[in-house]
């Protein structure tokens, strides 16, 4: 496992934190996110907390995080909380609060992060009137505070989320502020999460799941994905989309359509596109259902991995909160949630790799899994289908997973990789394969 070395060191201005990867880049990042060293961060992507500087580890690749490198979080937020500042800025930079209200000493029972895009506030207020409706003591107004921390894909929606990392992007800041101890859970659209999480964490928690289903937007009233016209240009930033586009109507064009739904909404309006996708449970969720033309089947398009589910990550060890939040989970959705992550996991599959899969449970306790892996340019599509027992939901998935790779062949993932380090994932349509 690479091993991480930091060192925190008062500066002039505020905190910085240097460290190294041996065999890799050094790297020092000052509290507003001047580069010090050789590794590129953005102008004021760092918070403006006394831990500003811990963000700086989870700027490491995915692939660093996955072999091991991600324990370092745990490492450094030990040394930078010696000399975290006792000093907060509130409601201002890139984290803020709503007002805070109470226990004995006037701090919130329970501090909860969660992004700041008006979705993720809606899953953060539907997870504080769930709290407060199961627990007396967490009902008035500020027992729980609500803390929104700017993420590294909020923020970079110019590039499709293959170009630039994949799922952790929408995690690392609140990694970085639940090891710190910053909040003490945090709130998550589940497909967002990586399978691998920051070591002495957990998903304990998830809530009912919404409907899992994609929509399709068409301003033209076109309501199949085989239907859209021959050059149509369809938004969307999901490798996973745009394969089970193209391997149904190849004639389209699909380009990077990023931003929160009400952003995609107006591009989509204001002529960008023809056409965008869209998960209705977000549409649910904020009571924007109208907006869908069509809810596609499974049958048209799989959806994503976790998609629809709300979770909740917390430390391991962490009894009091675990206390509040573990009464809370859905069962059934945990057991379909852990089926597909396990599925996830056995294919090494992040946003730079399109692949679907959809569990559910039944009355009687059986579990069905669907699961598909396709190339960006939607040729070649491989499916599995697998059912058991609800109990035994991981197993079923890392098998379902296993069973697929063999089919594909590793040079199927080889070459998938490769392809997408050709052309910008979701940006343009594929033209590799017309030769």
């Amino acid at each position: 496992m690479p091993r991480l070395s930091a060192l925190a060191v008062v500066a002039g201005c505020g905190l910085a934190l240097r460290a190294a990867i041996p065999g890799g880049r050094t790297f020092a990042v000052a509290p507003r996110g001047e580069v010090l060293g050789d590794r590129l961060l953005r102008e004021g992507s760092l918070p403006e907390t006394g831990m500003q500087s811990s963000a700086a580890l989870l700027e490491l690749s995915t692939s660093q995080m996955a072999a091991g490198t991600v324990a370092a979080v745990a490492l450094a937020a030990a040394s930078l909380r010696v000399v975290r500042s006792s000093r907060r800025v509130r409601g201002q930079g890139r984290h803020s609060s709503v007002p805070r209200a109470a226990d004995a000493q006037g701090e919130p029972i329970l501090r909860l992060g969660t992004r700041g895009s008006p979705l993720a506030l809606a899953q953060a207020y539907e997870t504080k009137r769930r709290l407060a409706e199961a627990f007396p003591e967490l009902a008035p107004d500020g027992a729980v505070e609500i803390r929104t921390i700017s993420t590294t894909g909020d923020q970079r929606l110019e590039i499709s989320l293959s170009e630039i990392g994949g799922k952790g992007l929408f995690t690392r800041e609140l990694d970085v502020a639940l090891v710190n101890k910053e909040v003490d859970f945090c709130v998550h659209s589940t497909k967002d999460v990586p399978t691998v999480l920051v070591p002495g964490t957990e998903l304990c928690t998830m809530l009912p799941r919404e409907d899992t289903r994609d929509v399709l937007i068409s301003p033209d009233g076109i309501t199949s994905l085989k239907d859209l016209p021959a050059g149509s240009v369809i938004g969307t930033a999901s490798l996973r989309r745009q394969a089970q586009i193209y391997a149904v109507n190849p004639g389209v064009k699909c380009v990077n359509f990023r931003g929160n739904v009400q952003t995609r909404l107006r591009k989509l309006k204001g002529g960008d596109v023809n056409a965008t996708l869209l998960a209705y449970a977000g549409l649910k969720r904020m009571n924007m259902e109208e907006h869908a033309t069509s809810v596609l089947e499974w049958e048209e398009m799989l959806p994503a991995i976790s998609q629809g589910a709300i979770s909740f990550q917390c430390a391991s060890d962490d009894e009091k909160v675990l206390k509040y939040l573990k009464p809370l989970s859905h069962e059934p959705t945990m057991q379909a949630v852990t089926c597909e992550r396990a599925f996830l996991a056995a294919l090494d599959g992040n946003c730079k790799t399109p692949i679907a899969g959809q569990a559910k449970v039944a009355e009687d306790g059986s579990l069905r899994l669907l699961g598909l892996v396709a190339s960006p340019d939607g040729k070649q599509v491989y499916r599995v289908e697998r059912s058991g027992a609800a109990s035994d939901a991981e197993a079923i998935g890392r098998d379902a997973g296993a069973e697929v790779r063999a089919e594909a062949g590793e040079k199927f993932f080889e070459d998938m990789q490769a392809y997408v380090q050709e052309v910008q994932a979701a940006n343009t349509k594929p033209t590799k394969a017309a030769a």
